[in-house]
């Protein structure tokens, strides 16, 4: 295959993983948890779902939900200090048995977190049983020749990521000038805020 069918190969591959996202109750109950917590959001996950989870975070921050991200090695040395009992873990690992990752819903869990979500994929992941419920994200074939590299798999949890995001920023009724306060610099934070300016 040359390099151009497999670009487009990988490109479909990924596109149709997404599309095989079974949207069901549990996304509703996920952002309706997140819309009534009373804390703040943490997400956590480790590799490229660390990464994932990282930038959800920065999503819901600039969409008016106050999140932050804890990388699980850091939280064994401190970190998951910022836990509380009115917060909201959600946990990112394709696999669900990422040690680094059961391991800080195991020690969130003792400190008290309000709901633990998990968005896995693998059926006999360890993190369904330590989530209070869990977004499933299929079982995915990675495109990579190896059949090792997670990049569908990423895309997913990206999408799943997203939608969350979007649609609680919905639910909340978040308005431009809400946004823009958020985006003090930037391209789009001026363009939130210039649709606020009246016209002459």
């Amino acid at each position: 295959m040359n390099i151009e069918s497999r670009m487009r190969a990988i490109l479909d591959a990924e596109a149709e993983a997404i599309r095989s996202i079974n949207v069901d109750g549990n996304f509703v109950r996920a952002v309706e948890v997140m819309q009534q917590c009373d804390g703040k959001i943490i997400t956590t996950g480790i590799g490229k779902a660390g990464y994932i989870a990282n930038k959800f975070a920065a999503t819901l921050c600039s969409t008016c939900t106050p999140a932050v991200f804890v990388h699980p090695a850091e939280a064994a040395h401190g970190d998951l200090g910022i836990v509380d009992d009115h917060d909201v873990l959600i946990a990112f690992s394709t696999s669900g048995k990422s040690r680094e990752v059961l391991e800080i819903l195991e020690l969130a869990r003792h400190l008290g977190v309000a709901t633990i979500i998990g968005i896995t994929s693998h059926p006999d992941s360890e993190l369904r049983s330590l989530s209070d419920f869990v977004l499933d994200m299929g079982e995915i074939e990675e495109p990579c020749p190896l059949g090792l590299t997670p990049s569908a798999s990423m895309a997913v949890m990206l999408a799943i990521s997203d939608a969350i995001a979007l649609s609680l920023m919905e639910q909340k009724g978040v308005t431009r000038e809400d946004w823009g306060l958020r985006h003090h610099g930037g391209y789009l934070g001026r363009a939130a805020r210039e649709d606020n300016v009246p016209h002459r």
